[in-house]
């Protein structure tokens, strides 16, 4: 009897990014498949509070 067919991606294949706000790695979604060049944050938490530039004086 042949063995079940293994996944496509598996948790250690899928890429990585590191996150602009806490600094902490996140792999890739199939919900940012579009948009994965485009993706800076984790989560909806780090997106609203990323850090903000200084305004300048």
């Amino acid at each position: 009897m042949p063995a079940p067919p293994t996944p496509r991606y598996t948790k250690a294949t899928l890429p990585t990014k590191i996150c602009a706000t806490c600094g902490r790695p996140f792999a890739w979604r199939r919900k940012w498949a579009r948009s994965w060049d485009e993706v800076k944050y984790c989560g909806e938490k780090c997106q609203r509070n990323r850090p903000r530039p200084d305004p300048a004086p």
